[in-house]
């Protein structure tokens, strides 16, 4: 492996230092990424790439190391989008053959805070059409495979599929997608790299390709909390952060004793009890309780439907309910429809039922973290998925069924890798603050990664 591909495998961190240290420069390491891109073409990952822009803004940001003046702790770094984020010189599709007609003319707002912050916009990801599935199937685009098992497909992960995929295998240092049921922290957890959930509203998601708006969150993908945070400070236009790393002993994490353990596979319990030791012994108190919250959710959505499919409907009825819809993935159009058929007294009694029950939540957990398994299954395998329906709409429900309610919930939350399974698919353990305590959590986070990488012996 030459010099430049290991600087390649590194965090965004890493690389920014190994720029500011003179041992690579900007133009090198994208000419290795664009290469690395090129070949794995067949993988599905990338809808678009636009080598132009990437050589132009590296090129820029090496002139600004040369002189000493990057423009921020990332300058130079790559970084890829979810393809429902506007970057300007690329069609945006959603994933959908139904847009992208014409490369879009500005940066959405993120993106152009990145670029202001000096980072290399090398393409637009691949991801569930129109957002909507915990899986990240596309049949238009593409599957992207995920890099944990070259041999036997295995779901990436959605709907930020590609973002998770090109993280995990060493496309870019980082990616950004969405959040509206767990699109970043599932993605995350199948492909083995760090998810973070902002809490809504903390980034600018006004003219993104929405789903859900109630709920829809743009977060980073990255090799580790770190790199998240300093991607948070980078999409905000900040140049400082409050974080500081909080010692685990200062910690309370609460850990619910329904829903989020539920028919589990063997090694995600057996990985998250692991790091809860793990936690324990570093001097974190856990408290392990019923929270009938949780028990609630489940059971608003069961009766009423979701605000997600509301809000979905709300968006795309007129692909819908057109000659169009022949051409959206018919599991898309499924969860889209189940909201047509919703009412508006179904509609309300989810709004009121949300706000009562994230104070219910709220008066129980307090200043405490919540913790559960990210998933509470690894990455399926994608033939049966495509092979049956009725599989896919029970896994996806499955696959969400953790990372859904944080969504409810109103709070933000960091994915991390904590394991593996017998078959080298990651399992990942997720905690959660709530709103607005971003800050908060990453400071926590910073330590608990370095707990839970040691228990598990993640590199």
């Amino acid at each position: 492996m030459s010099n430049i591909d290991d600087i390649a495998n590194r965090t965004a961190a890493g690389i920014a230092l190994a720029y500011r240290s003179g041992e690579a420069s900007p133009v090198e390491l994208v000419e290795c990424v664009l290469e690395r891109i090129a070949d794995a073409k067949g993988d599905n990952i990338f809808i678009s790439v636009n080598a132009t822009r990437a050589r132009q803004e590296a090129k820029k940001a090496q002139g600004r190391y040369e002189v000493g003046a990057p423009l921020s702790p990332l300058d130079g770094v790559p970084i890829a989008w979810k393809d429902l984020f506007d970057v300007a010189g690329s069609p945006t599709t959603a994933g959908s053959t139904l847009f992208g007609e014409s490369p879009a003319k500005t940066d959405q707002a993120c993106v152009a805070m990145a670029t202001a912050a000096g980072m290399v916009s090398v393409g637009k990801l691949n991801m569930t059409e129109l957002a909507y599935s915990g899986l990240g199937l596309n049949p238009h685009f593409g599957t992207p495979l995920n890099p944990n098992n070259r041999k036997t497909p295995h779901s990436p992960g959605g709907s930020s599929s590609g973002s998770g995929v090109a993280v995990a295998g060493r496309l870019v240092p980082c990616a950004v997608g969405s959040d509206t049921g767990g699109s970043v922290r599932i993605p995350a957890a199948f492909n083995g790299v760090v998810g973070y959930k902002t809490s809504t509203g903390r980034l600018d998601s006004s003219d993104l390709i929405p789903l859900a708006r109630s709920y829809d969150t743009i977060g980073p993908l990255a090799r580790s909390v770190e790199d998240c945070i300093l991607l948070d400070m980078a999409m905000r236009g900040a140049v400082a952060t409050p974080v500081r790393r909080s010692p685990v002993s200062s910690l309370t994490l609460i850990v619910p004793r329904n829903v989020v353990l539920d028919d589990a596979d063997d090694a995600v319990v057996e990985n998250f009890e692991r790091s809860l030791e793990a936690l324990s012994k570093a001097g974190a108190t856990v408290r392990r309780e019923r929270i009938e919250t949780l028990d609630d959710i489940i059971e608003m959505n069961a009766r009423y439907g979701t605000l997600t499919a509301a809000e979905a409907y709300n968006e795309y009825s007129h692909i819908i309910d057109s000659d169009k819809v022949a051409a959206v993935d018919r599991r898309v159009v499924k969860r889209i429809v189940d909201g047509k058929r919703m009412t508006a007294n179904d509609l309300l009694s989810i709004q009121r039922g949300r706000r009562k029950l994230i104070e219910k939540f709220g008066a129980q957990v307090g200043s405490a973290l919540l913790v559960m398994p990210t998933t509470p299954i690894t990455a399926p395998e994608v033939a049966p998925l495509e092979a049956s329906d009725e599989t896919f709409h029970a896994t996806n429900v499955k696959t969400l069924r953790n990372s859904m309610l944080g969504n409810i919930l109103d709070l933000c939350g960091v994915a991390m890798p904590n394991g593996r399974d017998a078959g080298n698919m990651p399992t990942s353990i997720l905690i959660s603050a709530g709103h607005g305590e971003d800050e908060r959590l990453l400071s926590h986070a910073l330590e608990i990664e370095k707990v839970v990488r040691d228990a598990c012996g993640w590199k």
